[in-house]
């Protein structure tokens, strides 16, 4: 995989540019409302770069994350119609939304913070819950709580473990790098299957969840 190492050490050498923490707050944003990609590779190369700024950077995902989430949650709320449902369409999640608000009415803020805190697609949740007019403080608490949990364990993690950490990657980066993308597709699935499962056991609910806000 020379491409993949030539590519990793690109990345290496960018993340460490003066600008790349606007980068990492850029896409940390826009990913919490309709980007696809996730920040998680950017935060890491970062901090594997500037081990001693790792929680910095973890701070700057983090808050910008939210932001952007309350941004999602402004589509959802002012736009679902007109830019929501196109977003949502796009990203293949249209079978998913009537779920995601079936489990935001019922769990609250647990259902955000778990998809702020896993591959679960956090931007359907952003979105979804201000379609349905979750409360806005409930929604902001969650999502801060999650996203920390998800982006600051990182940055401790290669604050005080950034040079092994380091040396890990650089030995198994084809194997590491294949994991990530398993578990961010696995996470897609997960939520696809628990879709499923509750549309068989409670469909009423989620047929509804889609057309009648909250």
């Amino acid at each position: 995989m020379a491409w993949l190492r030539a590519l990793y050490e690109w990345t290496i050498d960018k993340a460490a540019h003066p600008y790349a923490v606007w980068w990492l707050a850029f896409f940390s944003f826009i990913e919490s409302s309709f980007f696809p990609i996730p920040p998680h590779p950017l935060l890491g190369l970062m901090c594997l770069a500037e081990p001693k700024k790792a929680i910095k950077f973890a701070a700057i995902a983090t808050i910008s994350s939210v932001v952007g989430g309350i941004f999602g949650y402004g589509i959802g709320y002012f736009l679902y119609e007109t830019l929501g449902a196109w977003v949502i369409g796009l990203l293949g999640l249209t079978e998913s939304f009537p779920v995601a608000a079936c489990y935001i009415r019922e769990q609250g803020a647990m259902a955000v913070f778990f998809a702020a805190g896993t591959p679960v697609p956090f931007k359907l949740m952003t979105i979804t819950a201000g379609f349905i007019e979750m409360n806005l403080l409930t929604f902001t608490l969650a999502a801060l709580a999650g996203r920390a949990l998800i982006f600051m364990v990182v940055g401790i993690l290669f604050q005080i473990f950034g040079a092994p950490i380091k040396r890990i990657i650089d030995k198994y980066l084809g194997l590491l790098t294949t994991l990530f993308v398993v578990l961010v597709v696995g996470g897609f699935i997960a939520f696809t299957q628990l879709a499923s499962g509750e549309e068989e056991a409670d469909g009423h609910i989620c047929d509804q969840a889609a057309d009648v806000r909250g």
